[in-house]
């Protein structure tokens, strides 16, 4: 079996507050808007993140996007206002920061090695 796409759902209380953040993490607006209660950004060529309208569910979601270098990806979150709340050695893995979207739903960078 193979896997071509993958859509990961991060749910919000509020779409209009959520989407101007996730705007501001990937440095662009959605690329996609299906509809009112969605927003849709493409992460790779097989990756999307989209925001969904789901108050219930708001805050309950973790992310994690990798990233070529966690020290350039901070720099540029910090410079768009968006505030690293963590950031942590994993192992010899790699290293993961952590940022929290206005319903509390983590978002992790992780550089591997």
């Amino acid at each position: 079996m193979e896997f071509d796409v993958l859509f990961a759902s991060v749910p919000t209380a509020d779409l209009s507050r959520s989407a101007a953040w996730y705007a501001a993490l990937f440095g662009r607006p959605p690329d996609i808007i299906p509809n009112e209660s969605e927003q849709m950004w493409r992460v790779t060529d097989g990756a999307w993140l989209y925001v969904i309208d789901e108050p219930d569910r708001a805050g309950t979601t973790t992310v994690s996007i990798a990233v070529a270098s966690l020290a350039e990806a901070t720099a540029t979150l910090e410079a768009r206002d968006l505030s690293i709340v963590s950031s942590e050695t994993v192992g010899e893995a790699g290293r993961k920061a952590w940022l929290v979207d206005p319903d509390g739903n983590s978002i992790a960078l992780i550089e591997v090695n």
